[in-house]
């Protein structure tokens, strides 16, 4: 080949390459300049809202034209929400087709975003650190009403609980009581899981139960193990704590952009590791999802 032409077609090939990668280079950095923009408001689950807090928070300070705003109510409050569009994001302990109906329910779409384990917990005063499963159901249903009969101080047992609307107590009544019914304790009723906590440490003979993201670098209360196994994350991922359910957000149809990119940051691997230390498991750490 001529010396000179080949030399033109490695000058062109070299500049043809610089050219693409220029191009690349300026695709990808258009599209981290593009700004989300947008509103996300979000109801339900208070067992989910510390996580859906701190993401909120990081989204916003990556996306300042996104508007995130977060409440409680329950999982109940939260699906009834999102099915009549008044919130983007209805955030849920329980799947929609278990506080809804069908018709309320057929048009959502479910975005399971991790794992979160309730734990009971005692007041400090109970002294009582493990329970077999059949004392708990006794606890909660009312037939044992004295800490002495489980091994503890001769005190009142004090119940604190929750609405049949809370995603919190439909996980606790499926998983630990065995879907026996609560006994109610209206005067001690809560629909807020920061209340409950609140209410167990304050009241001498308390047992309720919150998730383990409450009880992060908390020691006011007693966490109480079941048949000799503590709410941990670890006894979660390994399948040997059975009081642990997946999160749900909810959208009505698919997501808009801003919304979908928010549930792609709370879902992806760099926020998965804060996850973990505000006590939610990761759903592909679970060796065992059935119960």
């Amino acid at each position: 080949m001529n010396k000179f032409l080949k030399g033109a077609m490695i000058v062109g090939l070299s500049a043809a390459m610089v050219g693409c990668s220029s191009n690349a280079a300026s695709n990808d950095s258009d599209s981290k300049g593009k700004s989300l923009s947008g509103t996300i408001t979000a109801a339900g689950s208070s067992a989910l809202k510390p996580l859906v807090d701190v993401a909120a928070e990081q989204f916003s300070n990556e996306n300042p034209d996104v508007s995130i705003t977060v409440d409680a109510g329950g999982s109940g409050e939260g699906l009834k929400q999102v099915a009549d569009k008044t919130v983007t994001l209805g955030n849920s302990d329980v799947a929609a087709e278990e506080k809804l109906d069908k018709d309320q329910a057929k048009n959502l779409v479910d975005h399971q975003v991790c794992v979160v384990t309730m734990a009971p917990i005692v007041n400090k005063d109970v002294g009582v650190k493990d329970l077999t499963k059949q004392q708990l159901i006794d606890i909660f249903t009312g037939k044992t009403t004295n800490w002495k009969d489980v091994g503890g101080p001769d005190e009142d047992i004090v119940l604190v609980t929750r609405p049949t609307s809370s995603g919190t107590r439909a996980t606790f009544q499926k998983y630990a009581l065995d879907g026996n019914e609560e006994a109610s304790n209206a005067s001690m009723e809560t629909d807020d899981s920061g209340v409950l906590l609140q209410n167990v440490t304050d009241t001498k003979g308390a047992i309720g139960y919150v998730a383990l993201s409450y009880l992060v670098d908390n020691d006011d209360v007693d966490t109480v193990a079941i048949d000799g196994v503590k709410p941990t994350l670890e006894n979660t991922y390994s399948g040997d704590y059975k009081v642990w359910t997946f999160e749900h957000m909810y959208t009505n149809g698919e997501p808009d952009k801003a919304t979908k990119a928010f549930l792609d940051y709370i879902m992806g691997e760099k926020f998965g590791k804060k996850m973990e230390s505000l006590g939610y498991g990761v759903s592909s750490k679970m060796e065992k999802t059935d119960h």
